[in-house]
């Protein structure tokens, strides 16, 4: 078998393989890289060494067993029988669900969590999302300081587990995305820095040191992640990558790596014949990144829109702190402007950021399904104190208007796992990190961090407490028992809605009207002959609809067919929705 690996500033490279060490040459053709031949298998260890110094991991082990300190393991792609004959399932018209590997199911494995698929189905959603699955220090963590890019983490059950779990999903007529870190590495297990300039002064990001994209040896660091990237949707079949905060990307080349990205992942859906998107998780309200390459832009295929949760969350809650605050003096306002115009930012002030953001997105050229829009995520969750959910702070009428607003709006609906159900267990911020100085760490800044914000440091959970992790477990007996089972059967109803009526998927952002009274704290939509309502007060409203007949298609609470004067008569703190006939 044929081993490689580039590290451009070592005088000597060996390989480890089984017990049996060999030197490796240099790559004649390839400034920097090292290669040799083993013999080795499915499952054979293995590990470089440099200038004779220990042993360590692959920088693209696809396998990890005894975690990210541990010798890499060789993986044969081909023994791996396929079950499921898919064809894809492109991103227009998809449902994503947010799901933790981890918390998803007591157990916490990927097996685990595939028996679970069925209720995903049944519940309508088109794609799961999962949260990254690459190799972090101990068992426990959200995963977002992976180090291994390429491998699975070994007790989410390892890359056979994966396998398993994306057949099963494409069995269910289900896709599934997976979260990749293109813009840090964790700091425990890291050794790329080793083998070469994988980080770059020249930026920094909050992580530390930035990933080297525009430095010298950036061509190889590029090629490392989409390589890896490539991996995901070939190897596993992903059908998608959603990539973590892409504004801490820094790369200022004339050809910036989302663009070569975004070649990469074209063309590997042409040669697979199915399917590929690329979701970015941005900060910068800049439509260029999801604007086609032969128009100027970068060729990601949509983005996190965080405007609409934002305005939809102050709406419900009335929270003004932070972010929240730009969006609490007209919360209905903007809500209205991100359901027209995607942004709210579109190079208005920003008073939490004291300076302009965002620029105008061209609504006759980017479609709705572009934008993801979501009342609840991991972040917004479990970057919370106490990682309440939306359920613990508002009544179940107010969860089915955030529904609503979500399974109706033009955007590419996204759920948080649990909240289809609305779930009374919290998601909050734990880690198994195995360094005690960097577990001390952890705590002290998360309790210092909210410390600020008024919260006492004991009611801050302490992330590397297991009950922590153990608190954020869905419980699976909630569905079965009101409030839980009412709430879920709307969600069920207004997905099947969504799959029903074109016009809930008609990509044209420009086609949505809008009408809402701040005072009185009600909103309505129409999106072609589909028209929605939602009134968050607690008391009735009449709402004038502006047609002279249309029939209820669902409601939260009972809802009188309109008569003739077009009224609708909508309960307090619930949503209709309605069909012009």
């Amino acid at each position: 078998m044929q081993f490689e690996v580039w590290a451009p500033q070592a005088g000597r490279v060996t390989l480890q393989c089984d017990g049996v060490t060999r030197a490796l040459e240099r790559d004649p053709e390839r400034a920097g890289w090292w290669r040799g031949e083993a013999d080795a298998r499915d499952g054979s260890r293995y590990g470089f060494a440099l200038d004779d110094g220990p042993v360590r991991p692959d920088p693209c082990s696809r396998r990890q067993p005894d975690g990210p300190d541990g010798l890499s393991a060789v993986v044969d792609h081909e023994r791996y029988e396929w079950r499921a004959r898919w064809r894809g399932r492109p991103l227009p018209g998809a449902v994503l669900y947010e799901m933790h590997v981890g918390t998803y199911t007591r157990e916490g494995t990927l097996d685990a969590a595939a028996e679970r698929l069925g209720h995903l189905a049944e519940l309508g959603v088109t794609h799961v999302q999962l949260m990254p699955l690459c190799p972090f220090p101990g068992t426990h963590g959200w995963g977002y300081e992976g180090v291994s890019l390429w491998a699975v983490h070994e007790p989410y059950g390892g890359p056979e587990a994966l396998k398993r779990f994306v057949d099963r999903a494409h069995e269910l007529g289900l896709g599934v995305v997976l979260d990749v870190v293109h813009n840090h590495f964790g700091p425990s297990g890291n050794y790329l820095p080793l083998f070469g300039p994988y980080l770059t002064d020249r930026h920094h990001t909050p992580w530390g040191a930035a990933v080297n994209l525009d430095a010298p040896g950036s061509d190889e660091v590029r090629a490392f992640l989409i390589g890896s990237a490539l991996a995901w949707l070939r190897d596993y079949r992903i059908d998608g990558l959603r990539l973590d905060a892409v504004h801490a990307l820094v790369d200022t080349r004339a050809l910036h790596f989302l663009e070569e990205l975004s070649t990469a992942v074209d063309a590997l859906a042409a040669e697979v014949d199915r399917p590929l998107f690329l979701v970015a998780e941005t900060d910068l309200n800049d439509p260029r990144l999801i604007t086609s390459r032969d128009k100027g832009g970068l060729g990601l295929h949509a983005q996190w829109n965080d405007d609409f949760h934002h305005a939809l969350h102050t709406t419900l809650t009335g929270e003004s702190q932070g972010y929240y605050a730009d969006f609490a003096r007209a919360p209905l306002a903007g809500l209205a402007k991100t359901l027209t115009g995607g942004y709210f930012h579109d190079g208005t002030y920003s008073s939490f950021r004291e300076r302009h953001h965002g620029r105008p997105l061209d609504r006759t050229r980017v479609a709705g399904h572009r934008l993801l829009g979501y009342s609840q995520t991991h972040d917004q969750v479990g970057n919370r104190a106490q990682g309440d959910r939306l359920s613990s702070l508002v009544s179940p009428g107010l969860l089915a208007c955030a529904a609503t607003l979500t399974l109706t709006a033009p955007f590419t609906p996204m759920l948080f796992m649990g909240e289809e159900w609305a779930a009374g267990t919290p998601w909050q911020f734990f880690t198994d990190h195995t360094d005690p100085e960097l577990a001390d760490a952890v705590r002290r800044g998360r309790r210092r961090e909210f410390a600020a914000h008024g919260w006492k440091e004991e009611d801050v959970p302490d992330p590397q407490d297991p009950a922590t992790r153990d608190r954020s477990c869905l419980d699976w007996s909630e569905p079965e028992r009101d409030p839980h089972a009412r709430v879920l059967t709307w969600y069920r109803q207004l997905l099947a809605l969504r799959h029903e009526q074109p016009d809930l998927t008609d990509p044209d952002l420009a086609d949505t009207k809008v009408a809402y009274d701040e005072e009185r704290r009600w909103i309505a939509f129409r999106r072609g002959d589909v028209l929605v309502a939602v009134n968050l007060a607690p008391e009735p409203a009449a709402l004038s609809l502006g047609v002279p007949h249309a029939r209820v298609l669902a409601a939260w609470e009972p809802v009188e067919t309109p008569g003739a004067d077009g009224v609708v008569h909508v309960p307090g703190e619930s949503g209709v929705v309605l069909l012009q006939e």
